[in-house]
């Protein structure tokens, strides 16, 4: 077999003479629009991308924000409600607290039963502090309404006005929040 004869060749085209016939003009414009449409398709795509990717990226930081919150909240309810779940069973020893110290002032003919029950008072209000039941001070303390509950109004000239007269029932908080308020008289000025 021979060897066909390149040398009439042209590298840059099909012509053998070496005079390569132009393109017409339309021709190399409309590669050159049709890669400037694509990469005006590819820019707005890549914006539509990014946009997207920045939404989802904002909704991502919202919902771990919402997340953290939540868990944040629900540790805070746990312990609340471990520190405070006996509130309920104290509210129900109050009634009990209030009939010893009635007993306890009033008179008894036998000195032997009267220091019981004061013993046993005494024991179950040490109980009850040591969970964290204060008494609300109100002796001749100024008449507070987010502590005191006015049932009853007393005209007094040697009582300063708005100050607690008389307490009916004592009240009490529980770990620094209010459990019963006070029932209390309130001196006022006539």
């Amino acid at each position: 077999m021979s060897d066909p004869d390149l040398s009439n060749v042209s590298v840059n085209g099909p012509a053998a003479n070496g005079t390569a016939e132009e393109a017409p003009a339309e021709a190399q414009a409309a590669p050159a629009d049709e890669a400037a449409s694509q990469l005006e398709a590819l820019a707005a795509e890549c914006s539509r991308l990014e946009r997207e990717r920045s939404e989802i990226n904002d909704r991502y930081l919202r919902l771990a924000a919402e997340f953290d919150n939540f868990r944040k909240r629900s540790e805070r309810e746990k312990c609340e409600a471990i520190e405070y779940g006996s509130t309920d069973a104290l509210k129900a020893m109050l009634p009990v607290l209030d009939d010893f110290e009635r007993a306890l002032k009033t008179d008894c003919t036998d000195p032997e039963y009267a220091r019981g029950m004061g013993l046993i008072y005494q024991r179950m209000a040490d109980a009850l502090k040591k969970l964290g039941l204060e008494p609300i001070e109100t002796e001749a303390q100024p008449f507070d309404p987010n502590l005191h509950y006015a049932i009853d109004r007393v005209e007094d000239p040697d009582i300063e006005h708005d100050t607690v007269a008389a307490e009916y029932q004592r009240g009490y908080t529980f770990k620094g929040r209010l459990l019963r308020a006070a029932m209390v008289r309130v001196a006022v000025k006539g």
